[in-house]
């Protein structure tokens, strides 16, 4: 055989790259893995609760209904043990209004529906009284559709396993105007930790719809004063919808 030697530098090339890739075998990298290494296939990455792919065909639903039975007897978190009903939202699915809350109370789990214990009386008094409204033109929701232990604030991961669904309601009802009910309905919604007394009667956007902050109907059960403020919110919103004003 001719050495690579004699063959001038072109063969010490080759010769010295053969001896190399031979080197690298022995590694196991260059995807020659080495002798008895067993290649372990890497698992796939598991989508983040919140995330749409974790409900594939959510993007699909064309209708509540559709959606409601999309999410069906849902445990795609730790609150499921917890529930009695799952909360998932009344009202007009053609809404131009609607109300979104925190999660659902004692009273709203029991129930399976939104705002029906005494903050929920106050918000129809609201409704009803002062937007002249009946409470099954608007749509009430919460970011949250089960109730957390002992009325606890939703915790993170719950509310990135919850939130799509809110936001798939939000694009089939097309409402013109949000209210969002107290301080953590908002800083859900607009991602801010900003104190909801710098954030009410003022708007914003919500995936291109007009968001007004204002307080919690439980909040104004312990602060009756402050009634008044969310009159002047909701008098905006009825500007903004063009309808009749009365007093609450």
């Amino acid at each position: 055989m001719t050495s690579a030697r004699s063959q001038g530098p072109l063969g010490e090339l080759v010769s010295a790259l053969g001896a190399y890739v031979e080197h690298q075998r022995e590694l196991g990298v260059l995807g020659f893995p080495r002798s008895g290494v067993t290649r372990v296939k890497p698992t796939s990455v598991e989508p983040t609760p919140g995330n749409l792919f974790v409900s594939p065909g959510l993007e699909t639903t064309r209708s509540l209904e559709e959606l409601r039975t999309h999410i069906g007897d849902c445990r795609r978190c730790k609150l499921a043990p917890h529930r009695t009903h799952l909360v998932f939202g009344v009202g007009n699915p053609r809404a131009r209004l609607v109300f979104v809350g925190e999660a659902p109370g004692r009273d709203e789990d029991l129930k399976g529906e939104p705002f029906v214990g005494r903050a929920g009386q106050l918000l129809t008094e609201i409704i009803t009284k002062g937007m002249k409204l009946r409470r099954e033109d608007v749509y009430i929701a919460n970011v949250i559709k089960c109730r957390p232990p002992e009325n606890r604030n939703p915790e993170p991961d719950e509310v990135e396993s919850c939130e799509p669904f809110l936001l798939r309601q939000l694009e089939l009802i097309g409402p013109e105007v949000i209210v969002a009910l107290g301080k953590f309905a908002v800083q859900t919604l607009l991602r801010v930790k900003t104190p909801i007394t710098q954030l009410r009667g003022r708007w914003y956007d919500y995936h291109g719809i007009k968001l007004m902050p204002t307080f919690h109907p439980a909040y104004l059960l312990r602060n009756p004063g402050d009634k008044r403020l969310v009159w002047q919110d909701i008098q905006k919103v009825m500007a903004e919808l063009g309808i009749g004003a009365g007093r609450p």
